[in-house]
């Protein structure tokens, strides 16, 4: 995680992850939230990411 390009790499995912979060509007809820949400009801994380 910190050699070569992985930390870019890993700031740039968590970025992406971040605006998906503060994209989705059904809830009207905090990113934070909604990354509990996400991490722990599996229908949410797919409706976040688009599957």
């Amino acid at each position: 995680m910190h050699k070569d390009n992985a930390p870019e790499n890993l700031a740039r995912l968590r970025q992406i992850s971040l605006n998906l979060l503060s994209q989705e509007k059904t809830d009207k809820i905090g990113v934070a939230n909604k990354r509990l949400k996400a991490a722990w009801d599996n229908k949410y994380l797919a409706k976040v990411l688009g599957i």
